[in-house]
C-alpha cells in the first residue's frame, strides 16, 4: 500500500515578530503549520513569542536590523540553511516616530522612521526576492504592513505618513516585477489594532480640527487572520490591497 509523501511545510519569515501585530500573526501562522523565522532587534522578545507557538522546536529566532543591509542578508542565510526556503515574508516592522508639526520635525526622526519602515522593508523583500526565484519550487509571497496612513494622514507624523505611502508604491513595484517569477506581493493597510503601539489612541488622540478624541480599536486577531488568508491563497492569486480596521474609527471622511 503506497502512501502519500508528507506535504513540506511552508516557510514564513516575520520581521517585528517580538510584540504587537507580529506576534499575533506569528501564532496564527504557527496554528496554520508554518515553519517561523522570527525577526527583530531584540532576542528576548523574540523568544518570548517562540515561547507562545505551538510548534516551538520548528521556529526560531534571528536578530535582525532591518535597516542594516548586512544583518538583513544574515537573515536571510539563516532561514535558508535552517528551513530550506522561504515561502512567505511579512514585512511588519516599523515604528511611529516622532510626534512633531512639520516645521519642527527633527531631520533624525524622519531619516530613523524611513529607515525601519520603508528601506527595511525595501531590504527584505530584496532578500527574499533572491531566495524566492532561485528556490526549487519557485516562487513565494510578500505581504507588506501598510497602515491606513498609506491613505491617509494623522496631524504630526510627516515620516509615518510618508513612509507608509511609499509602502504602497513598493508593493506595486514588487507585484509587478514578481509575475515573471511566481512571487506575488501584497498590501495589508491596518486600522487601530489593540497593541502596545496603540494604547494613546485609546486614551486619546490628535485629530485633524485640533481636539483629542479617544478612537475605537480592534483586537489584532483579526489583522491575523486576514494575513492568513492573504497567505493562503495560491500563487496564481493575490490581494493586492487589503483595509482591515475598527469600524467606528475616523477614516472614512477623517478631517
Amino acid at each position: 500500500m503506497s502512501t502519500n509523501p508528507p506535504v513540506p511545510a511552508r516557510v514564513a519569515v516575520i520581521t517585528g515578530a517580538g510584540s504587537g501585530i507580529g506576534r499575533v500573526v506569528a501564532r496564527r501562522l504557527a496554528e496554520a503549520g508554518y515553519v517561523l523565522a522570527l525577526a527583530g532587534r531584540r532576542v528576548e522578545t523574540l523568544e518570548a513569542t517562540r515561547a507562545e507557538l505551538p510548534a516551538l522546536r520548528e521556529s526560531f529566532a534571528v536578530r535582525t536590523d532591518v535597516t542594516d543591509p548586512a544583518s538583513v542578508q544574515e537573515l536571510f542565510d539563516e532561514v535558508t540553511r535552517r528551513a530550506g526556503r522561504v515561502d512567505l515574508l511579512f514585512n511588519n516592522a516599523g515604528s511611529f516616530g516622532p510626534g512633531s508639526p512639520v516645521g519642527d520635525y527633527p531631520l533624525d526622526g524622519w531619516s530613523d522612521t524611513i529607515a525601519v519602515n520603508l528601506t527595511g522593508a525595501f531590504l527584505c523583500a530584496r532578500a527574499a526576492f533572491r531566495v524566492m526565484a532561485q528556490q526549487r519550487p519557485s516562487g513565494g509571497r510578500i505581504i507588506n504592513n501598510g497602515s491606513i496612513s498609506a491613505h491617509v494622514p494623522r496631524p504630526n507624523a510627516v515620516a509615518y505618513t510618508a513612509s507608509k505611502h511609499g509602502i504602497t508604491g513598493l508593493t506595486k513595484a514588487l507585484a509587478l516585477e514578481g509575475r515573471a517569477l511566481r512571487i506575488a506581493c501584497g498590501q495589508i493597510d491596518v486600522g487601530n489594532a489593540a497593541t502596545e503601539m496603540t494604547r494613546q489612541i485609546e486614551a486619546g488622540a490628535l485629530q485633524a480640527d485640533g481636539q483629542i478624541r479617544p478612537e475605537p480599536t480592534m483586537s489584532a486577531e483579526h489583522v491575523a487572520d486576514a494575513v492568513l488568508y492573504m497567505a493562503g491563497l495560491p500563487l496564481d492569486a493575490n490581494v493586492l490591497t487589503m483595509t482591515v480596521m475598527a469600524t467606528g474609527m475616523p477614516y472614512v471622511g477623517r478631517g
